[in-house]
C-alpha cells in the first residue's frame, strides 16, 4: 500500500486513490452526522472545529464544504501544512503547524465545539493517558470528540502492528499501536470525559480496487450490523464529550 511520509521517513498518509477520497468522504459524512450541527447556515459559520494530525488537509477540507462551519487543520509537520494550504482553499478553512501539547486556551473563545482526527491518537498510543486531558482543556464545555481510528481486532491491521517484520514493512513510528474499543472507552472515561461510544465499523480499505469498492460498501453495510463479525472492522469509530 503506497504512502506519504513525513520529515522523519514515517509513513502517515494514504496515497490519493479512488478508494481513498470514497473512505474520506464517508468518513466526513459520519462525523458530520454525530455533530447535530444546526440548519441555519449563519449558525454553522458560529462553529468551529478543529481536526489534529490533519496531514496534508483532506479531511479538514471535506469537513469545511459538508458543514460550512469554521473548520481548523492542525500538524507537527511543516510539509504537511504548507501542502494544505497550498492544495486547499476555503474561507472557512485554516490550516497551521501547532502542537496544542505545548499551550492551554486562554479562554472559552479558543476552545472548540468539536475535535475530531482520523488515524491520528494511535501515534499517541503510549501518552493518551496525558494527550487526552489535553485535548478535554481544548474543548468547549458542551464539545465533543470524534475520532476514527484502527481497529486492533482487524486482522490485517492485527498483523500490520503486531509482527516486527510487517511493521518494519510497514514503515510505523516506533510508538504507534492500533486498539480496541474496549481500550478507548477506558481511556476517555480515565480522562474525565463522558458520553463515551466506541464502535467498530467501515470494511473499505485505501486499496481497494476500483471495480471492488462499491460491492465492499455493500457487504461492508451488511456486516456492521451483525455484532460478531462487526469487531473485525477495519476501524474504530468513536465519540465522548465533556
Amino acid at each position: 500500500m503506497a504512502n506519504i511520509v513525513d520529515e522523519r521517513g514515517y509513513n502517515q498518509i494514504f496515497k490519493p486513490t479512488t478508494a481513498t477520497a470514497i473512505r474520506l468522504r464517508r468518513r466526513a459524512e459520519a462525523m458530520v452526522q454525530e455533530m447535530n450541527l444546526p440548519a441555519a447556515p449563519a449558525e454553522r459559520a458560529r462553529i468551529h472545529i478543529l481536526e489534529i494530525g490533519c496531514g496534508m488537509g483532506s479531511l479538514a477540507h471535506e469537513l469545511a464544504l459538508l458543514t460550512g462551519a469554521r473548520v481548523t487543520g492542525v500538524d507537527l509537520s511543516a510539509k504537511f501544512i504548507e501542502h494544505a494550504s497550498a492544495t486547499y482553499r476555503h474561507p472557512q478553512l485554516t490550516f497551521i503547524v501547532a502542537d496544542l501539547s505545548q499551550s492551554n486556551p486562554a479562554s472559552e473563545q479558543e476552545q472548540y465545539d468539536f475535535i475530531v482526527g482520523n488515524g491520528i491518537l494511535h501515534h499517541l498510543y503510549h501518552h493518551l493517558d496525558t494527550f487526552l486531558p489535553v485535548l478535554a482543556r481544548w474543548l468547549k464545555p458542551a464539545g465533543r470528540l470524534i475520532f476514527w481510528e484502527p481497529n486492533l481486532w482487524n486482522p490485517y491491521v492485527f498483523l500490520i502492528f503486531s509482527v516486527p517484520v510487517l511493521r518494519r514493512a510497514a514503515n510505523l513510528e516506533p510508538d504507534e499501536m492500533a486498539f480496541t474499543p474496549g481500550f478507548i472507552r477506558r481511556k476517555l472515561t480515565a480522562a474525565g470525559l463522558g458520553r463515551v461510544r466506541a464502535t467498530t465499523r467501515d470494511f473499505l480499505l485505501p486499496n481497494t480496487p476500483d471495480a471492488l469498492i462499491r460491492p465492499v460498501i455493500a457487504v461492508g453495510a451488511v456486516l456492521d450490523c451483525i455484532p460478531v463479525v462487526n469487531r473485525l472492522a477495519q476501524s474504530v469509530f468513536f465519540v465522548a464529550g465533556r
